[in-house]
């Protein structure tokens, strides 16, 4: 008897807790779209990313010069040239892919330019968001942008707003 009701006090005290509990969401996209700053960054990391895309671009296109050079002349060279021009093509190719490694592998240029740009404007978002959650007691805040599986929300529950007000961020 004395389990059972525990059993019902606690299905009670679960049950009201829940109620207790704020949701809202934010808009991730919205927000970056109308902080000035975050323009400028990406604007910044566009350009560093095209201007390493057209370096690895030219090795390759160097490369595949090479290699047409070579597949034309192979019937006419001596081994020892061929076995030479081979190492050579491989070895600007081993040279191509280390430097697209270098810009745009895990950790690379662009990852560290990333870093650099963009988180400390991610920063500022994520502590003004904090700031309004913690007044406004949420327990949960989505991101809009980022739920591929949100299918409803309600404008009512959106601090978007709030977030780029908390930022000193007016929309226009």
């Amino acid at each position: 008897m004395k389990s059972f009701i525990l059993i019902i006090v606690a299905s009670f005290g679960i049950a009201f807790a829940s109620f207790g509990q704020k949701y809202a969401y934010i808009d991730s996209k919205y927000i970056l779209e109308n902080v000035p700053d975050y323009a400028a960054a990406k604007e910044k990391l566009n350009t560093y990313s095209e201007r390493w895309q057209k370096e690895i671009d030219d090795r390759y296109k160097a490369l595949d010069k090479m290699r047409d050079a070579y597949n034309r002349e192979e019937v006419l060279l001596p081994n020892e040239v061929k076995v030479k021009r081979k190492a050579e093509i491989d070895t600007l190719l081993q040279q191509a892919m280390a430097l697209q490694q270098e810009h745009f592998g895990v950790g690379g240029d662009l990852f560290q330019k990333r870093q650099e740009l963009i988180k400390p404007i991610q920063d500022q978002i994520f502590d003004a968001l904090g700031k309004i959650a913690s007044k406004g007691n949420y327990s949960f805040v989505f991101d809009k942008a980022n739920q591929s599986n949100l299918i409803f929300a309600d404008p009512k529950y959106d601090l978007s707003e709030r977030v780029l007000k908390e930022m000193g961020i007016t929309v226009k």
